[in-house]
């Protein structure tokens, strides 16, 4: 049966992938011819145009719709020319519009901007999967973008060194650019030719128009480009870029009595240095020597109960910028819910908050590093002619030592080992760029682990191979990794690891794993492969699966939620191509999921349908439900025994405006309920967004959230030999709301505000345990506590099973309430291309609020009547020098 059934599927796929040949839409290459400079005279970057030396070329013209209605005649028609020298390419763009006096000018800080703008894509590697990306608006705020894996992964970090000046005249806006061609990549030859597009988009329609025609159902961005000729005798340049900075800084803090660590203030005094060096013109070190991340926005709030880890997005620059070539997703896939944020590199490791603390008395006090140092970090990337991808990271992070004071005799503990991370990536394109293959290696080394720290790995390596092969002009794509992962330690650590919530080894009743006391490593392996069909027509797909073996753990350089999983997934979506009466676009999803652990347990069975709708009126909407009939965690007990949940039903949906108005909101929820009521949460979010001013926009954004779960879990507890798996009915509201404020005073001097109060409380109820976790109804997997078995004393539930008056057993109240209100207000100054000075005020409050009191009045109580809030106050100073 088996065998029929892949017979069938394999018949299909030919004959789909046949009917796809058949039908694919051929769009001509268009081909721009560049002529060199000749004389001495050079454009003036003024946005005029109206030097002598843009005569050297021609206007190219000749724009398409690409949006909303492609294929079709632009609102307004677009002109460039191109030219250079031996040092840079010279762009001239003209917009032409009817109506110049309604051409929007907002600004904004770089990269953000809204209103009016043109962008130029350069493909210098000509490899059809990369690209570097010159925007700028009407009003004249910079873009800039650093484009790989054919535009489905995009660097905003990355600010290159070019020069733009816009001007508005009586025929609409003109647009010069001057980019070095330091600040490209490409090999060397008698000529080169590069992968160009040029895009505008029309604010007031809401249009885009394209030089290079995109159709809709294209399955790249950079593999439709035209080509750029004309280009002799270019030298390579290697770039040289040194930034120092300087930073200073106090905080202030609520002093504590007889604490000699914490007086109620800090400053520091520091320096450091980035260095950006050009090994070849493809290949570039970054250096960074003490780097400082003072100026980088907080992490939002957010508290989980499940026991997992939170994943917060990267936002300090050096590992930001050029990212995409470190990024190694185990799972992303088109269908969701494939853990796609684990990662074989997560840059969050390096540099974070120590791991141990020391052993202390009650008399004693502690001075705890909050980070760790990084000493120095370097990579070496880029991508060379031939399509070789290299990226190379390599980072050491110091020895940190806690300081104990006890009644002035001080001494020191390590809190954080020396550490030194390594990440090395390769890939090569094959098949004219129609096939990569691909491989990373990850290892992690710590320094002579003393025994306060010899529960983590002293080391930890991880590696993978990747490949993708496209066909039928990329329409058709095969995918997928390899992974596995190997971590030594002491005894202790391993069984950390065995024992930790991503693994659960000692899980009651899962025979394919148990807790081995003696090993000191763990090895093991994932993967993805997946088939789809992403352009040509109407239809797409994708279907694969995934796995991540039990001994599978990367967390050390990495990011993992869990292990222990066999996971099939499959995507079927349907597009319109042309706008009608009622919508500009609109999308239909299906998707379905099944999961399976390494012992054969089939854990879920989830479907999907979902739709969005981009309307005339460029409002948007969208819609989606699922079912999820099958449902056992493995986690829930937090190793017990595998435990079946109820059947449900989720939704989300949302709306939102047109972006364009200056008055605007978006709405969100979602929310899930299961079929007997164990469990429900809801949540929504509103924000609303004003721009009164080109240069002052404004945003706040209420969520409120309620959670409710009649099994939630508490504790595991040894009650005369016997594990009873404690759980409650948790009520569990968070409310928050973010604020946002934006001034741009020109763009490159800017000023912006973000506040978050956040508060989260959870209130528990009808204590019971966990006796029969498999099940079928909800009722009989559980033992509830009668009033008279459970009692509150001190802030203690004390339990008496047989009501003989003695108690069996305790366990402290649950209920708890965390409040915090974080903010920053930064003042940007970009005083001349490169470099900045920072202006920072941070404000942080955290604390435990009372669980009995309404969300409204703990806040007030914990933050708007609390004096003494952490502050922060820095300046930092850089300046580039471009050699």
């Amino acid at each position: 049966m088996r065998a029929s059934l892949l017979f069938f599927c394999a018949i299909f796929i030919v004959q789909a992938s046949s009917y796809a040949q058949d039908s694919t839409t051929v769009v001509p290459k268009r081909i721009y011819t560049t002529k060199a400079l000749t004389s001495g005279e050079l454009p003036v970057i003024d946005g005029l145009m109206d030097e002598a030396a843009w005569n050297v070329v021609e206007w190219e013209n000749d724009f398409i719709e690409s949006r909303p209605d492609e294929n079709t005649p632009p609102s307004n028609q677009t002109r460039f020319k191109i030219t250079y020298d031996n040092k840079n390419i010279y762009i001239g763009i003209q917009c032409l519009d009817s109506l110049p006096d309604k051409i929007v000018k907002r600004l904004s800080r770089r990269d953000t901007f809204d209103g009016d703008w043109v962008g130029v894509f350069i493909d210098s590697y000509y490899d059809k999967r990369t690209a570097f990306g010159f925007i700028v608006s009407a009003a004249g705020v910079k873009g800039d973008v650093f484009e790989t894996n054919n535009g489905a992964n995009e660097d905003e970090s990355w600010n290159p060194i070019w020069y733009t000046k816009t001007n508005i005249d009586a025929e609409g806006w003109t647009a010069e650019m001057k980019i070095p061609l330091s600040q490209l990549k490409f090999g060397k030859s008698e000529e080169q030719v590069w992968g160009l597009e040029v895009m505008r988009r029309h604010f007031r329609e809401e249009e885009r128009s394209v030089w290079q025609r995109l159709p809709v159902d294209t399955p790249g961005f950079i593999s439709e480009f035209g080509e750029l000729h004309g280009l002799f005798n270019l030298e390579p340049q290697k770039q040289m870029e040194i930034q120092p900075y300087t930073v200073g800084s106090i905080k202030t803090y609520e002093a504590e009595d007889g604490n000699p660590f914490s007086d109620g203030s800090d400053g520091q005094l520091t320096g450091g240095l980035d260095a950006k060096i050009g090994i070849t013109n493809d290949l570039t070190m970054d250096l960074t020597i003490n780097p400082d991340f003072g100026q980088v926005e907080a992490d939002p709030s957010a508290i989980a109960l499940d026991g997992f880890q939170i994943f917060f997005k990267e936002q300090r620059p050096f590992f930001v910028e050029n990212k995409n070539i470190f990024d190694y997703r185990i799972s992303s896939s088109e269908a969701g819910n494939t853990f796609g944020s684990d990662n074989l590199f997560y840059s969050r490791r390096i540099g974070r908050g120590p791991q141990g603390f020391p052993d202390t008395t009650d008399e004693e006090f502690v001075d705890q590093p909050e980070n760790t140092n990084i000493i120095g970090a370097a990579k070496f990337s880029g991508k060379t002619k031939d399509g070789w991808s290299i990226g190379v990271l390599e980072s050491v992070t110091a020895k940190k030592y806690a300081t104990i004071d006890n009644n002035g005799q001080r001494r020191k503990e390590i809190v954080e080992p020396l550490t030194n991370y390594f990440v090395g990536r390769l890939q090569k394109d094959f098949n004219d760029r129609n096939t990569f293959i691909g491989g990373i290696f990850t290892a992690t080394n710590r320094d002579n682990l003393t025994q306060q720290l010899d529960f983590l790995h002293t080391s930890a390596f991880t590696g993978g191979i990747d490949f993708k092969h496209q066909w039928n002009d990329r329409d058709w794509y095969l995918g997928g990794n390899i992974i596995w992962s190997h971590v030594k330690g002491s005894t202790e650590a391993i069984q950390n690891t065995q024992e930790s919530i991503t693994h659960l080894f000692q899980r009651v009743g899962a025979d394919h794993v148990d807790v081995d006391l003696n090993r000191t490593s763990l090895s093991g392996t994932g993967g993805n492969i997946q088939l789809g069909k992403i352009g040509n027509g109407h239809w797409k797909f994708e279907s694969g699966a995934t796995w991540r073996s039990p001994e599978l753990e990367i967390n050390d350089i990495g990011f993992q939620r869990r292990a222990d999983d066999i996971r099939h997934y499959t995507w079927i979506g349907y597009q319109t191509l042309k706008p009608d009466n009622t919508f500009r676009k609109v999308g239909i999803n299906y998707n379905h999921w099944s999961a399976w652990d390494f012992g054969g347990n089939h854990n879920s069975l989830m479907f999907n349908t979902n739709s969005w709708q981009n309307w005339k009126n460029n409002w948007f909407t969208n819609l989606g439900f699922n079912y999820e009939p099958i449902s056992y965690s493995n986690f829930a007990l937090r190793g017990g025994p595998r435990l079946k949940q109820s059947a449900g039903f989720s939704f989300w949906n949302g709306i939102s405006m047109d972006r364009r108005k200056k008055l605007r909101f978006n709405f969100f929820h979602n929310g899930n309920k299961a079929v007997d009521d164990s469990n429900s949460s809801y949540n929504a979010e509103f924000r609303l967004t004003y721009q009164p001013i080109n240069s002052l926009r404004i945003s706040a954004s209420p969520e409120y959230s309620i959670n409710r779960d009649k099994l939630q879990y508490i504790d595991n507890l040894e009650v005369n030999g016997e594990t009873r798996y404690l759980n409650g009915t948790v009520d569990q509201r968070t409310l928050s709301m973010s604020f946002r404020l934006n001034y741009t005073i020109n763009p490159n001097l800017t000023i912006q505000y973000w506040g978050q109060p956040f508060i989260s409380r959870g209130r528990y109820s009808d204590f019971k345990e966990v006796t029969d976790p498999m099940a079928k109804e909800f009722n009989n997997r559980i033992s509830p506590f009668l009033g008279n078995q459970i009692s509150l004393a001190n802030d203690v539930y004390e339990i008496d099973d047989d009501l003989d008056g003695t108690i069996d057993f305790s366990f402290d109240n649950p209920d708890f309430s965390f409040v915090q209100f974080r903010s920053n207000l930064v003042v940007r100054w970009e005083y001349t291309p490169g470099s900045e000075i920072y202006l920072v005020w941070s404000q942080d409050l955290s604390q435990s609020g009372n669980p009995q009191e309404g969300l409204f009045n703990d806040l007030q109580d914990n933050i708007f009547n609390n004096e003494k809030p952490q502050n922060i106050f820095l300046i930092k100073a850089t300046y580039r020098f471009i050699l």
